[in-house]
């Protein structure tokens, strides 16, 4: 029967840089969180997302004995900053539709089990990070998120996959904690700009900006609009300003050539006009979390962020999207967006643009007049 060590090996292997293992207990105060911000958290559950039941290994797999957890670093080469610019850094390189890279390992890890008698599972529901955690493998931030002891400079910017298996493994001795330094004066929380951080440890994930980004229903509300600043699709706010990932930050990285050869169909004029072949050829590949149905939320995100990047050259394509546009969201988000930018000629296109059928436009640029036009 495989060893830790064997297991550690391999894993080391196939390109993961940290392993650890836990029991297959319940995940008991995990699931006390859960129930009582359930208002919260009800979202996920909707979407068949059952949290409160991946916190129980055993309704997973039948039979399971033991938790491994493999830690992948996801920016361990540097990203174009055209990129990460508007896009999280841990979405740049995912490939849960293409499976050409990690899913590969992972894949090959799996099989390494199976081959030597062992059965594991991969939950999406299960608490991946408190599980690493439980591993020994690293400890919280305030931002919620996982650090490494070991990775990445002891950085957050690593991925957790935790296996459920049926073999019963020692378990490593838990580092369950708080590791942010005393003098770091909640730099995350005060810097959110949305305030999803409440306080340490406790998001509320319905004002996160990935959340607001990928699962938002209807216009993003007008108090968040420039709080969200230039993201698109994801947030790495709270890590690019956290102290503990200050060493990773400043370390040169090899560019990410895959990740560099997607800027040109990433441009933001090109997400902003995109039709549906585009975007399931270009982009649903790489950034998943929207299907075709979906396109109106890219292009908000993406005419809001024209607006925030203040740059007049946009106004020519937040116009065209007003006038061809279909969707009332996307068209009255390109209204905000000119009179975010403001000036003599976005004051012009808005008023040719009057009258306007569809009410919600019509607040919009009214709006948009009053605010660059008084």
């Amino acid at each position: 029967m495989l060893t830790k060590q064997d297991i550690r090996e391999r894993a080391v292997s196939l390109g993961f840089e940290d392993t650890g293992f836990t029991t297959a207990e319940p995940f008991e105060i995990q699931k006390q969180i859960l129930q009582e911000r359930m208002e919260g958290y009800a979202w996920a559950m909707e979407m068949g997302l059952d949290l409160i039941t991946g916190t129980d290994p055993e309704s997973i797999l039948p039979g399971a004995g033991s938790i491994i957890v493999l830690m992948e670093t996801y920016f361990r080469e540097g990203f174009p900053p055209t990129m990460q610019r508007y896009f999280g850094r841990c979405y740049l390189d995912d490939d849960r539709v293409i499976k050409d890279r990690l899913a590969k390992r992972v894949k090959a890890f799996r099989s390494f089990l199976r081959e030597n008698g062992i059965d594991s599972k991969i939950p999406f529901n299960l608490p991946h990070r408190l599980a690493a955690a439980r591993a020994g493998m690293g400890t919280f931030g305030k931002n919620c998120l996982f650090y490494s002891n070991r990775v990445a400079r002891r950085g957050s910017w690593v991925l957790p996959i935790a296996l459920v298996v049926d073999h019963v493994f020692s378990p490593d001795e838990p580092t369950i904690e708080l590791g942010c330094p005393d003098w770091c004066r909640n730099v995350c929380i005060t810097a959110c700009p949305t305030g999803a951080l409440k306080e340490p440890r406790h998001l509320d994930p319905r004002k996160c900006i990935s959340y607001l980004s990928y699962y938002g229903a209807g216009i993003t509300p007008l108090k968040l609009r420039e709080p969200m600043g230039l993201w698109v699709y994801g947030c790495d706010h709270c890590q690019n300003v956290c102290p503990r990932n200050a060493p990773w930050l400043a370390k040169k990285l090899p560019e990410n050539m895959k990740v560099a050869a997607m800027q040109a169909d990433f441009q933001l004029t090109k997400l902003l006009h995109m039709d549906e072949a585009y975007f399931n050829e270009h982009v649903w590949p790489h950034m998943f979390y929207m299907g075709a149905g979906d396109i109106w939320r890219w292009k908000m995100n993406v005419a809001r962020v024209m607006g925030n990047t203040l740059d007049e050259r946009y106004l020519v394509d937040l116009e065209k999207v007003i006038k061809e546009n279909s969707d009332g969201r996307v068209r009255g988000m390109a209204a905000w967006s000119m009179g975010r930018i403001g000036g003599r000629k976005a004051g012009e296109i808005l008023r040719a643009l009057q009258p306007e059928a569809d009410p919600l436009v019509e607040k919009e640029i009214k709006g948009a007049l009053d605010r660059c036009c008084g």
